[in-house]
């Protein structure tokens, strides 16, 4: 029984090292995200550079999550919900990990954007977009903490607001290509930005969906409505 006690004991404070670094990974990514879409607002190459140097701090924090998560798995062989942890926590890490790619991809074309003349209020748009992607990808963080199922379906719901805004987007280059071809290079590079950060949206949701896992054991049984009606336009995306 002591001995027992003993690793459950070890497993939980192994457990809160884990989280402890998947949180500072969270922060990391939703103040690169917040960056990036301010980088490109207000033209800020030097804002843009600091996010791109920051994905790599993200990317060795998620080396580290799996290592110590391989390591957990080694040394105290979880069972059951232990290892249901374990593995969305390994999982978690890398949503954030592909949610730091894709805001240094939007630091990456504001370096390109800043040397062309700015296309309507796209920047501020697409800010607002990245703004409620953050929000989303904290509540799934804190849905996680809590176990709390009602926070993560909540995310799940407003995935669909971010895909509208994307939608409306999509539609608002497509009208400014249109009217003028000069805007044609600039508008694929913010077509590119947006798609991107709806990507981001559709990571938060995936951890949201880890989180329903971890504590009812099951996925969502209703397959997530997706609002993105622009799959079907010739316009081809980054993955």
């Amino acid at each position: 029984m002591v001995t027992e006690q003993h690793i459950a004991s070890a497993f939980d404070r192994d457990l809160e090292a884990i989280q402890a670094l998947i949180m500072k990974m969270g922060g990391l990514v939703e103040a690169n995200i917040g960056d990036a879409a301010k980088s490109l607002e207000e033209r800020d190459n030097e804002l843009a550079d600091k996010v791109r140097a920051a994905d790599k701090v993200i990317d060795r924090i998620e080396e580290q999550v799996n290592e110590e998560a391989a390591r957990v798995i080694a040394l105290r062989a979880p069972q059951a919900r232990d290892l249901r942890t374990v593995l969305t926590v390994m999982k978690i890490a890398s949503s954030l990990e592909r949610c730091g790619d894709y805001a240094k991809n939007l630091a990456k074309r504001t370096g390109v954007l800043v040397q062309m003349q700015p296309v309507g209020g796209a920047s501020k748009s697409i800010r607002r977009m990245a703004r409620e992607v953050e929000q989303m990808l904290k509540m799934a963080l804190d849905a996680y903490i809590h176990r709390d199922v009602a926070m993560a379906e909540e995310v799940r719901l407003r995935d669909r607001e971010v895909d509208q805004m994307y939608n409306a987007l999509f539609r608002e280059f497509l009208t400014y290509m249109m009217e003028d071809p000069r805007n044609i290079t600039a508008c694929m590079h913010l077509h590119f930005i947006a798609k991107n950060i709806e990507r981001m949206g559709d990571h938060a949701t995936t951890i949201a969906e880890q989180v329903i896992y971890l504590v009812t054991g099951e996925m969502p049984e209703e397959a997530r409505t997706k609002a993105d009606v622009t799959s079907t336009e010739a316009i081809e995306v980054e993955d």
